[in-house]
């Protein structure tokens, strides 16, 4: 079978004489830089949840020491989850013909026969169909969430949660196996012949350097139809394999993306009237109930901060108008040191209906209970009547349609 041309697992099958090891080692090193920042941005976007502060923003309670590294997300800059997660996104789309042309280039070795030769090669083979499948996991995974579309059994988070750390600690093993054959191979102005060099190449149509070209075309073709979701105006419209938001926010001052409209989340417009809304706000002073216009009456302030998703796209800095979130805390027995809040919205049903916020993020005095965006009062899709809005938290914590909040440490 393994001499039979026919057959993948014969070296005579794969013709192509593109395939070598220094084809591969160059693809490698963009992937081994590339994964890495897609690595460290992905674990820094779970911890801007704040998973340890409360159940309800923890969607991997069964992580056990692969939380070692969470720490308290912080409100400075105020458009660190903005970059942060517009890095991890839009470099994780470039990232695919780089991906896809680095498993091309090494697929007779999954075919090879045999299976193992020594202890040596089966923990390499072993590691190789581990890398390959959670490369091709999280990387569809990541595809489907930006497009919001989730056709996957489960939830996203806990999947690519797992999903990174299987697939990193395989990509860490093999690029420690490889890494010095890769540099040397780059080193070399004659590359060492390997079972990626086919034995009878077939005629060549394009160079090796054509065929880097032709990958890095396609990774700048992928990042100019992705990046524009970072940016508000005609730039977000070349954002074609990107999400815009989830519906067309019109023009005017509440003119900008949307991740979920009022209709999606079944907010009654009977529930938002101004006779029938009432925050409720809890603490050690006990409860206090506020319309509408008593929070209007309160001292308002303003703050310029973006809107940031886990999908990748954002906002510019919209203007913000409304309550701070610590002189909210007051009002219930907090007259010094805001403690952590739990905010819960109209939404009855659905992830991130409600959420935690931190101490730190209740302090600062650009977190807000928002009435009013650039002027205006908030539409039903934005949050009307009221929203949260903190500086560097991810979108979902900027809780919409709030009903109640809860001060108190969680």
């Amino acid at each position: 079978m393994r001499d039979d041309p026919r057959l993948p697992s014969s070296p005579g099958f794969w013709r192509s004489p593109l395939r070598g090891p220094r084809f591969t080692s160059v693809l490698g090193l963009v992937l081994l830089a590339g994964i890495t920042v897609l690595f460290v941005t992905g674990l820094v976007s779970y911890a801007a949840y704040n998973p340890g502060l409360s159940p309800v923003n923890d969607k991997t309670p069964d992580k056990g020491i692969l939380g070692f590294y969470l720490f308290a997300w912080p409100t400075n800059p105020h458009w660190l989850y903005r970059l942060n997660q517009g890095v991890h996104v839009t470099l994780g789309i470039t990232l695919i013909p780089v991906l896809l042309a680095k498993l091309w280039s090494v697929i007779p070795r999954l075919f090879a026969l045999p299976p193992a030769r020594s202890l040596a090669h089966a923990l390499e083979r072993i590691s190789l169909l581990l890398l390959v499948g959670g490369a091709l996991f999280e990387f569809v995974t990541g595809v489907l969430n930006v497009q919001l579309d989730y056709v996957f059994p489960g939830s996203f988070y806990p999947l690519h949660f797992y999903g990174a750390w299987v697939f990193f600690a395989a990509f860490v093993a093999h690029a420690l196996l490889k890494m010095p054959t890769a540099l040397r191979n780059l080193r070399h102005l004659r590359e060492e012949r390997n079972d990626l060099v086919p034995p009878r190449p077939a005629e060549p149509t394009v160079s090796r350097r054509g065929a880097l070209w032709f990958v890095g075309g396609g990774s700048l073709l992928l990042f100019a139809t992705t990046a524009g979701q970072n940016f508000d105006g005609p730039l977000r419209r070349t954002a074609l394999l990107a999400p815009h938001g989830g519906g067309d926010p019109g023009s005017g001052p509440n003119g900008f993306q949307i991740n979920k409209t009022a209709a999606y989340a079944g907010i009654d417009t009977a529930e938002t009237g101004e006779d029938a809304w009432r925050l409720v706000v809890t603490g050690p002073a006990g409860t206090v109930r506020l319309s509408r216009a008593r929070l209007a009456q309160l001292p308002l302030h303003s703050a310029a901060l973006p809107i940031a998703c886990v999908e990748g796209w954002s906002t510019s800095d919209q203007w913000w108008r409304g309550v701070r979130l610590r002189d909210l805390a007051a009002l219930v027995g907090y007259d010094d040191d805001p403690p952590d809040v739990f905010v819960e919205s109209l939404q009855r049903r659905g992830a991130f209906r409600s959420a935690a916020l931190r101490a730190n993020q209740v302090a600062d005095p650009r977190s807000l209970l928002a009435l009013y965006v650039n002027g205006e009062e908030l539409s039903p899709d934005h949050g009307h009547p009221a929203r949260i809005i903190v500086p560097a938290a991810p979108g979902v914590l900027n809780t919409k349609w709030v009903a109640r909040m809860t001060f108190g440490d969680l």
